[in-house]
């Protein structure tokens, strides 16, 4: 995190921790605000990637799983990078910027996933450098998003995944109460206040808690290689695209579409244990008895108590209704239903 936008921060009351805002000092009234009005967050717990020259966005059209040719340049989207056995390394948000190509992905990727790119740019005319510290991400989500987006930026996006270019700064519109604002350090300070009257400051968990409620998988290092995207329903969230060229594990990704052989899926649960679930866990359900169904994929602590996550599970399981957390006795998830349809069938 930049020091002086970590410095304003902890003036406003964040807490800190690793480099992630873990809340303003009262993270239940934070995630009721997330709930029941309109939150605004701190995403230094993603990194940026720049794509720049030439060639950057044929290079990254061959690497990604999406079409970054259609991108456009006011144009969002969800992506991935696969390992050749097609299993997702990282995902991204992408969008378009002045200076190139963005990538964001949790920093915790950020170094590994840029060195394993740069062994592939050879003599393409392609620079990928972190620029992390460069800009300052605002998240706002909630009941009152837009108008307080448009009022203090000047203008938002109308149409889901597009951007605005604005003088203080990028808005990003993920949904329609859903927003980032990417903006230079002499103007965060300014944009967060503008926000902050009118919206409660809340940490990191509370903005993944809105990716999970969207059913967003985001590739955490205790998930790498563990699933293929459409295990994390990339498709069916616009992550990728199957009229591109070819990227890594794209054979695998196409033939696991066309050929019906999907066996997991992601879904939506809901636990009310004390102790908050970690990624890489595992699930399990009476279909498949001491074998692992599946695994978590991303949590965050719920607004009406225990968590909320992410799974990625076989479908006879999901289809059965009941997962168990960490053994095939253990603490019951609560399925829930995913903001998109999914044909579970699927196997």
């Amino acid at each position: 995190m930049q020091p002086d936008w970590q410095q304003f921060l902890e003036q406003r009351g964040a807490a800190i921790g690793e480099g992630v805002v873990q809340h303003f000092g009262e993270p239940e009234k934070e995630r009721a605000a997330a709930m029941q009005g309109t939150v605004v967050c701190d995403l230094s717990h993603y990194g940026l990637i720049l794509a720049s020259g030439d060639d950057a966005q044929a290079f990254l059209h061959g690497q990604l799983t999406n079409d970054i040719v259609a991108l456009g340049e006011d144009g969002a989207q969800r992506n991935g990078y696969c390992s050749p056995k097609g299993r997702f390394l990282a995902t991204f948000l992408i969008w378009k910027a002045t200076q190139g190509i963005m990538l964001q992905l949790p920093r915790t990727l950020l170094a590994p996933i840029r060195k394993r790119l740069s062994m592939y740019v050879l003599r393409s005319k392609v620079k990928l450098e972190d620029v992390s510290g460069q800009w300052a991400c605002i998240g706002v989500a909630g009941q009152g998003a837009q108008a307080l987006v448009t009022n203090v930026l000047g203008g938002a996006p109308e149409q889901d995944m597009k951007t605005l270019h604005t003088g203080r700064g990028r808005v990003i519109r993920l949904a329609a109460a859903r927003y980032e604002i990417v903006c230079s350090p002499e103007h965060a300070q300014a944009v967060w206040g503008g926000l902050a009257q009118q919206a409660t400051q809340a940490g990191a968990p509370v903005w993944d808690w809105f990716d999970i409620r969207a059913g967003v998988v985001t590739v955490l290092p205790a998930t790498q290689e563990s699933f293929v995207p459409q295990m994390a329903n990339y498709e069916l969230i616009g992550g990728v695209s199957f009229k591109k060229g070819c990227y890594p594990g794209q054979e695998i990704v196409a033939r696991t579409q066309y050929r019906g052989i999907l066996k997991k899926r992601t879904t939506l649960a809901h636990t009310g244990i004390a102790d908050a679930p970690q990624p890489g866990d595992k699930v399990y359900s009476e279909a498949f008895g001491d074998q692992a169904a599946g695994e978590v994929a991303n949590v965050a602590a719920s607004p009406e108590g225990g968590y909320d996550l992410l799974a990625v599970a076989q479908i006879e399981s999901i289809e059965g209704g009941t997962l168990h957390l960490k053994a095939p006795d253990g603490p019951v998830l609560s399925l829930q239903a995913l903001p998109y349809s999914i044909a579970v069938t699927q196997r």
